[in-house]
């Protein structure tokens, strides 16, 4: 059921990306988003498709994990994609109803769903080679230059961390409740709506209490250690800039170049 969904998770390992500095993985990250977003030349696309299929591999995470971080929004991106299959102006394909499918409305969604399954599976490498703790520091080491402004850099990033960290196992807990429920007898997938929102009930309420409790032992536990948040922090193990980090800023300037100059040479796109 729920137990499938990888988004938050970490796997340690020892490949390319893992080795990586955590600053450069966002850094990179950022601008393939940008160039995801911007650049719509066939070109681009196979390009990202396969820059994205070839960080799959290199990262030795399971390809079966790494597909189903899609799985939480695959409906989001199927209905994308029916959206711009009728709604695009074009040469019709068929007919269902009063709605006329088109070429260019399939060719539209396609390029368009293509777009965010790039999104997803990208963001989630990020999180899947980087460990939370390391992810902490780059976020705080990216944030700090807004120190000076008053902006709490180390509080942002230690809340978006845990944010993050905690999704996996609120699903997880999630998921033992469901099954705790259906043994019990709950129906959470037939019956009129309604009914169906008043069964999520008795999973909502032990839900936040369950999240409560964690988040009280977590700052009990932060406390018994002393954390006083950024102020005189110091890191045991201090971010530092490898050769394969300037390697990999390299090539994300080659590839952002190299797109730039396709768009300019051919500007139609498909989107």
């Amino acid at each position: 059921m729920l137990n499938n969904i990888t988004i938050g998770q970490y796997f340690p390992g020892n490949s390319v990306l893992h080795r990586l500095d955590p600053r450069t993985k966002i850094a990179v990250l950022f601008f393939l988003i940008i160039a995801i977003f911007v650049f719509d030349q066939p070109v681009a696309y196979l390009v990202l498709t396969l820059l994205t299929f070839g960080c799959m591999v290199v990262s030795r995470v399971p390809m079966k994990t790494q597909i189903g971080s899609l799985k939480p929004l695959w409906w989001i991106i199927l209905f994308t994609f029916l959206i711009h299959l009728f709604s695009a102006d074009g040469r019709p394909l068929f007919h269902l109803w009063i709605l006329t499918a088109t070429w260019e409305g399939l060719v539209r969604g396609f390029f368009i769903c293509l777009r965010l399954a790039l999104l997803l599976l990208l963001s989630s490498l990020l999180t899947f080679t980087t460990s939370p703790l390391k992810l902490t520091d780059a976020l705080e080491a990216i944030l700090s230059p807004l120190k000076s402004s008053g902006v709490p850099a180390h509080e942002l990033a230690m809340m978006m961390t845990i944010a993050l960290r905690f999704v996996p196992t609120l699903i997880e807990e999630t998921d033992k409740i469901m099954k705790a429920q259906q043994s019990r007898g709950a129906d959470f997938l037939t019956g009129s709506i309604l009914h169906r929102l008043k069964n999520v009930v008795p999973i909502l309420v032990p839900l936040f209490i369950s999240a409560f409790r964690r988040a009280d032992e977590l700052a009990m536990a932060m406390e018994a250690r002393c954390y006083r948040g950024g102020i005189g922090r110091t890191q045991m193990k201090e971010l530092r800039f490898a050769p394969l980090d300037y390697m990999a800023w390299g090539a994300t300037a080659v590839l952002i170049v190299a797109l730039t100059t396709v768009a300019i040479l051919f500007p139609k796109g498909f989107l």
